[in-house]
């Protein structure tokens, strides 16, 4: 009797630890589930989207010096809640976010009985986890090293890709790189290995085939963006107290999986892991899911899952800027050049103007204060470029020496405010490390004292910094406007890159790509050099569907004489910052059309990179029955400005024309 009690006991004992624990958390709306488990002592969880698949079981942990959270892990507690909340954003797509969600944190228990808490937040388009680490009573540590997660991401067979591939650390010219700089590559299969064996930079836009939670393959036979799950992965809330992550190579068995910064970086210097305090919360991991790109472009699960760090010291503003460097280059850091960029802002209404590298040798501190006083005078206020200098890489480009410590940065701070500066533009940083992320951090916590609003290039992709720093404006972390002048063939993929940021780079944050170009030719004459590809209405459209509270319109002096007077009234009235943003259609790399609200103006704006015209319907309730401004390419006039008239449902005809564009606004 005793041996079968003791049989007994053991087969309750096996079947306990064979029996995995599930939970699920829906969206509000039913759509969009998670199921979370512990089966084989893993933690693993999984997404569906109207009963097809999106992830199929991915794993969830980390790897810390004091504990494995990786396996032999038990889900003991599991603690779910809905949140409703709002908030208002001074400069993304979006003005007011009402969000509605389910929350659940789950707790999992592993074998030395030390715990390791996730929590996922699902609303109808959107999910976003974190990891929770809590102080553990045994030995009591205060801080822990995070060396590496095991966070995944199992997409469906058939899925394709739309990356950005990583580079590798100390390479490109001056060994600034990485620098999320390199080309896009759209339509490819997950087995397609990424160009430098880095994996890619986030965010990450991938069209998955439609299927059933059960893996039957029910994939659309349509090409287009519809009859698939289109999936944006990317990461929110990271400051200095963790790294920046991107998504490894694909591999069949584990997906995709959340890489660390490269220990190169930072040419070697600083650990490629994470060091925190204890308890620690981590940053996000989002995941956007639609049947249609509208959730794609319209997300605002970066900002959603964050608050802000500090205050402003001041009411920061926004605007448009001119910047002599995209074509005149380096010879154009001069004093009277500069008054020439002053001049063509205060002619066109433009609140900035950007002076960029070697201002301190080539034209002076004194002078610059003169010409900070002289922009003053006509209503603009200047931004000064600086180079993050350091360790992390050779550009030699000055001012150095002004960002990278704080009694630096406290003294050219307070002489910018003295003169009257606004902004700044801080270059060339060395990756994703921590040390990296905490400059970041300072450097805006520091502009911040004095009332300095600051934009990044050559850098990281900004992970919900519009929120978390409310004088931080955006980041470049793209392939930008001066490749279009560096070299004919990025001239020519200028249509291509612009249709895909919006469903991809500027889905996420701010981008600073750096200027809605009116020269014919990128040189100062107009005349020599390469052409540029896309028309008049293409680069002002862009003006529209490229998102950033500070936006660059790269004119140049001439413009103003050779610029239809109904080009340069529209450039200078063309807002920067929206209450509203809807996408209307597109596709990836081809062509996007998105409405955008400025108070009670809508601006609707299309580009097309497709070798052919484009007509498409568009609808606008706003605009029924209405006669609007038609901003057009007339295949033999070229650019034309005529009016539109919407019919009662709110639809109406316009016609795109290859590497053109279109903007359709109240009249």
């Amino acid at each position: 009797m005793k041996r079968l009690l003791t049989m007994a006991a053991l087969l309750l004992s096996t079947v306990t630890m064979t029996t995995a624990e599930t939970k699920t958390v829906s969206s509000p709306d039913g759509r969009l589930k998670v199921t979370i488990s512990d089966e084989g002592g893993l933690a693993r969880y999984a997404v569906s989207y109207d009963g097809h698949t999106v992830l199929q079981p991915s794993r969830l942990g980390l790897m810390t010096d004091y504990a494995d959270f990786t396996r032999e892990l038990t889900i003991t507690q599991a603690e779910p809640s809905k949140t409703t909340y709002e908030y208002r954003m001074r400069q993304t797509k979006q003005s007011y976010v009402r969000v509605e969600a389910e929350k659940t944190t789950l707790t999992f228990r592993n074998a030395k009985g030390l715990e390791m808490a996730v929590c996922f937040q699902v609303s109808n388009n959107d999910v976003a986890y974190c990891y929770r680490l809590l102080r553990p009573k045994k030995d009591n540590p205060k801080c822990a090293v995070v060396s590496s997660e095991v966070s995944s991401f199992r997409l469906p067979d058939g899925t394709t890709t739309f990356l950005c591939p990583q580079i590798g650390p100390m390479t490109g010219w001056e060994r600034t790189k990485p620098s999320y700089e390199e080309e896009y590559k759209t339509d490819q299969p997950m087995t397609q290995r990424s160009q430098f064996g880095q994996g890619y930079t986030f965010p990450c836009l991938f069209k998955a085939p439609l299927s059933s939670p059960e893996g039957d393959k029910k994939a659309s036979t349509r090409g287009g963006a519809e009859g698939a799950l289109w999936v944006l992965i990317s990461e929110t809330g990271v400051d200095g107290s963790y790294v920046g992550s991107h998504l490894s190579d694909f591999d069949p068995q584990s997906g995709y999986t959340i890489a660390f910064p490269q220990q190169g970086e930072n040419n070697g210097i600083g650990s490629a892991t994470a060091g925190i305090p204890l308890p620690y919360a981590s940053p996000w991991r989002t995941i956007t899911v639609g049947t249609t790109l509208k959730p794609i472009v319209e997300t605002t699960v970066a900002y959603d899952v964050v608050k802000p760090k500090y205050k402003p010291s001041i009411e920061y503003g926004t605007g448009r800027y001119t910047w002599s460097w995209l074509i005149w280059q380096d010879e154009s850091i001069n004093y009277d050049d500069q008054k020439q960029f002053v001049d063509l802002a205060a002619a066109m209404g433009f609140e900035y103007c950007l002076v960029d590298n070697w201002w301190d040798e080539r034209i002076g501190r004194d002078r610059i204060a003169q010409l900070s006083q002289y922009a003053q005078s006509k209503g603009v206020s200047l931004m000064l470029w600086y180079n993050s200098n350091g360790y992390e890489n050779d550009a030699p480009q000055t001012p150095r020496d002004c960002m990278a410590t704080a009694m630096a940065r406290d003294r050219e701070m307070a002489w910018l405010k003295q003169i009257g500066v606004k902004g700044i533009k801080v270059d060339f940083f060395g990756g994703d490390k921590q040390p990296t992320m905490q400059l970041y951090e300072d450097i805006l916590y520091d502009a911040n004292r004095y009332g300095i609003q600051c934009i990044f290039h050559g850098c990281t992709l900004p992970r919900g910094w519009e929120v978390m720093y409310p004088n931080y404006v955006a980041s470049e972390a793209v392939l930008a406007s001066e490749n279009v002048y560096f070299s004919e063939g990025h001239a020519r993929s200028e249509a291509f890159e612009l249709t895909m940021h919006p469903f991809c780079r500027n889905a996420t944050a701010t981008m600073d790509w750096g200027g809605t170009i009116m020269n014919k030719y990128l040189s100062k004459d107009n005349k020599s050099r390469h052409r540029r590809y896309t028309t008049d209405i293409f680069e002002m459209a862009s003006a529209i569907t490229n998102q950033t509270a500070v936006q660059c319109i790269a004119m140049q002096p001439n413009n103003l004489d050779e610029l239809p007077p109904f080009e340069l009234d529209f450039l200078k009235a063309v807002p920067t910052t929206w209450d509203e943003t809807r996408f209307l259609d597109g596709y990836p790399g081809r062509y996007v059309v998105l409405a955008r609200r400025h108070g009670s103006d809508w601006y609707v704006a299309g580009l097309n990179a497709e070798p052919q015209a484009k007509t498409l319907t568009i609808t606008m309730p706003e605009f029924a029955g209405r006669t609007v401004s038609y901003y057009m390419d007339d295949a033999k006039k070229g650019p034309q400005l005529r009016q539109l008239k919407f019919n009662k449902r709110g639809q109406a005809k316009v016609t795109m024309q290859p590497n053109g564009g279109m903007i359709v606004k109240n009249l």
